[in-house]
């Protein structure tokens, strides 16, 4: 499977004849305010240079790329960046047109975006009047030729009736639109500045606009236009999401982050959390954590900020730690699995960073009891043990879900299955359908089993996975909607996540579920005690939405 620089991915679905793919855990989503790039399109990117490439790199209104470069400084390697702005306005481009002129407009906005154009009308006849060719190219900096994209326009015509007519065929331009009407005349040839002769370039107008700083409102964007966070509706994957403060005074406030959450969840994926700025030692953590309710499955955070060498200030600042603490995670996912808590060192920082303030033994276990985590920069043998939290602490239903590598399991099991088995809404026969979904369920859980995913349980009561009549209506079978029902081991004995996967035309969907509320009428009788002895073990569990 592989992510355009668009964030979407680029890949042959997933068969009946695949085995279920195990998807990345850490890739992780910013979202925010950079020097340049696309506007609400996830940009898939696996190095600082790329960001720097795309997004201009660093820049002191902006903590997005600072947490960028600190996600992979940590140990990231996959990322996606949506870019969000606030008024910014697009620069334009003038082409003359005998007494007219051709207007077009950077299709990205922002100061930093250099484009120039060139006319000319090779292998155009003296007849053809109205046609012309062109040229549009991205630069690097204004007034250089250091060319970073170009497109180019052959044949086109300034009159609507011909096929090549202007604002049809640039309407797919990933570079300019047409700003205002088309000229009477064609464009005048672009001849060098210098010598008058050859074909020269026009740059670009200096009247974009990188807009205001971004506010709540503009990190949440609109789930219909899929703007904000939403912009993520584009991106196949993603398991991690940082949305770095507003300003270096100013954190990302409650209402973004609640959006932020519940988005997360939808998407299967954990929203990285950065402590509040005025706690500044572990005290004052722990007493703003009194006020500030945030309980939520889907969230973790790390305590406290840290401190990291800021190359255009040129010393050492205090940054909100989301991208440190993703790549940091993502480091040890390369060591072990999400799941091997027992055999992870616990993440500590790389050299270079370090936390901005010193928390104590008795601090940091009072701070994971309420569900925060704390950062390391150093291993120490007589720490005592604490596994890494979600912001769930206590609040939740289920007791597994306040535990990081827990969580972290159960989203990538749910997203890995429904994700490969997409291709049961192709409309092939029911009961062929249960029984190669069953296989591959199956196979797919056996691997994880294999691995430790499970512990040391048998794999007859680690998991489990069901597709038959009595969870499949035949009303919504013929509708194209195939259901089935899974299973895998909690961490107390004899318990079960269980979860009802749906999977259609429309998109896939995930519930949770509890076994003992599923109609058992129709197994055969070996198929109902296997099944009995499973849904009397769950007989008084309940089960939070996924």
């Amino acid at each position: 499977m592989t992510p355009s620089k668009l964030g979407l991915q680029v890949a042959e679905d997933r068969g009946p004849d695949h085995s279920i793919s195990r998807l990345p855990t850490a890739r992780t989503a910013f979202v925010g305010r950079t020097l340049r790039g696309p506007v609400n399109r996830p940009v898939f990117i696996k190095s600082f240079a790329e960001f720097q490439q795309v997004f201009g790199g660093l820049w002191q209104p902006s903590l997005l790329g600072y947490a960028v470069e600190q996600y992979f400084d940590n140990g990231g390697r996959e990322a996606l960046i949506v870019r969000v702005v606030n008024g910014a306005r697009s620069a334009t481009l003038t082409l003359k047109a005998g007494s007219s002129v051709l207007r077009l407009q950077a299709l990205r906005p922002g100061t930093r975006e250099f484009l120039r154009a060139s006319v000319d009308f090779d292998n155009i006849a003296a007849d053809e009047a109205a046609v012309f060719n062109l040229t549009v190219q991205r630069v690097r900096a204004q007034g250089t030729g250091q060319v970073e994209d170009q497109e180019i326009f052959h044949r086109l015509s300034v009159l609507a009736a011909d096929e090549r007519y202007l604002p049809r065929s640039i309407a797919q331009s990933a570079l300019v639109r047409l700003s205002g009407d088309v000229p009477a005349q064609r464009p005048d040839r672009t001849l060098d500045p210098a010598s008058g002769l050859a074909t020269g370039y026009v740059n670009s107008n200096s009247d974009g606009d990188d807009g205001a700083p971004l506010t709540d409102y503009d990190l949440i964007g609109s789930s219909v236009e899929r703007t904000g966070v939403f912009a993520l509706h584009h991106a196949e994957h993603f398991n991690f999401l940082c949305i770095p403060p507003l300003s270096r005074e100013q954190d990302v406030g409650p209402s973004a982050l609640l959006v932020a959450a519940r988005y997360c969840k939808e998407r299967r994926a954990l929203l990285v959390v950065d402590p509040p700025s005025s706690w500044q030692t572990a005290d004052e953590a722990l007493a703003g954590l009194r006020e500030w309710n945030f309980p939520n499955e889907n969230a973790l955070m790390y305590f406290p900020r840290v401190l990291a060498h800021d190359k255009l200030r040129g010393h050492f600042e205090s940054f909100a730690p989301c991208g440190a603490v993703a790549g940091m995670l993502a480091r040890y996912d390369e060591m072990a699995p999400v799941w091997s808590q027992a055999d992870r060192e616990e993440p500590v920082l790389r050299p270079g960073f370090r936390p901005a303030c010193l928390v104590g033994e008795d601090r940091r276990i009072r701070l994971a009891g309420l569900g925060v985590n704390t950062i390391q920069a150093i291993r120490s043998t007589g720490r005592i043990g604490v596994r890494a939290r979600t912001l769930a602490a206590g609040n939740t239903a289920n007791a597994d879900w306040r535990y990081l590598p827990s969580r972290r399991l159960a989203l990538f099991i749910l997203s890995s299955i429904e994700h490969s088995t997409r291709w049961i809404a192709a409309g092939r026969p029911a009961a062929e359908i249960a029984e190669t979904l069953i296989a591959q369920v199956r196979t797919f859980f056996e691997e994880l089993h294999a691995a430790g995913a499970f512990g040391a349980r048998q794999a007859e009561d680690a998991f489990f996975v069901i597709c038959d009549s009595r969870i499949n209506a035949s009303w919504a079978v013929e509708s194209g909607e195939i259901q089935f029902v899974i299973g895998f081991a909690a961490s107390r004995e004899h318990e079960f996540h269980c979860f009802r996967i749906s999977q259609s035309a429309e998109g896939g969907k995930i519930q949770s579920v509890t076994l003992n509320r599923l109609n058992f009428a129709q197994y055969s009788a070996a198929e109902l005690e296997w099944v009995d002895k499973i849904a009397k073990q769950l007989e008084s569990a309940t089960r939070p939405q996924s």
